[in-house]
């Protein structure tokens, strides 16, 4: 089966299990989600989801955010990880921001000049707040392509070009939701049975099967 082929069915299997996939970090406006994607590395959505309530009650706003000293943005978000390089990140962003007139704009090279922003976050902001196709990839997206036989590639930057060219434009936006929250309720990174799975079990090779069973 080419891929174009493979893509096109798990597209078909996906809108019907997530036909309108929400964003998973609780957000109000581009500067929050902003904020919630960058906290997002190397830490779970939920834990996120967790810390910026009491965040954006304090540090809403690129103003009110660049009003804190970093420390104070660190006792706010110490739960995360790496949350000391983080919370002087944000400190420096909301600066940037400020400097730059206020607010964030859908402008790919704005964004990913932005302290602690980078492809990655500025994909989601884009493609959530501005409607910008986009196809941001994370770890579960990472695993899934390469358990599909989407990439050969384990590298963020080449799986991404590969999902954009076997995926339609117009579904990238919604795609990439759709596949993490695949990865989360289906086809976990580990004691996962691809024989099972309703897209591992006829989209990966027989070979990865195999060597997934062994571990």
């Amino acid at each position: 089966m080419r891929r174009s082929e493979k893509a096109e069915r798990i597209g078909e299997i996906l809108e019907d299990l997530y036909p309108d996939p929400p964003c998973p970090l609780d957000h109000t406006d581009p500067y929050t989600l902003t904020v919630a994607v960058a906290l997002s590395a190397q830490t779970t959505d939920k834990k996120v989801n967790q810390v910026t309530p009491a965040l954006f009650a304090k540090g809403g706003t690129p103003e009110k955010m660049a009003s804190l000293h970093p420390d104070e943005i660190l006792e706010l978000i110490k739960q995360v990880g790496l949350a000391p390089t983080k919370a002087r990140n944000l400190s420096t962003m909301a600066h940037q921001i400020l400097e730059d007139g206020g607010e964030i704009r859908p402008d790919w090279k704005f964004l990913e000049s932005l302290a602690g922003v980078g492809h990655k976050t500025a994909s989601v902001v884009m493609a959530e707040s501005f409607d910008v196709p986009a196809f941001p990839v994370d770890t579960h997206i990472l695993r899934l392509a390469s358990r599909w036989g989407l990439t050969r590639s384990d590298k963020v930057d080449q799986t991404e070009k590969d999902l954009k060219a076997v995926f339609p434009k117009e579904t990238w936006n919604d795609r990439h939701l759709q596949i993490i929250y695949f990865g989360r309720e289906y086809c976990p990174a580990r004691n996962h049975d691809m024989l099972d799975c309703p897209i591992c079990s006829w989209a990966a090779s027989k070979k990865r099967i195999a060597e997934e069973a062994r571990r």
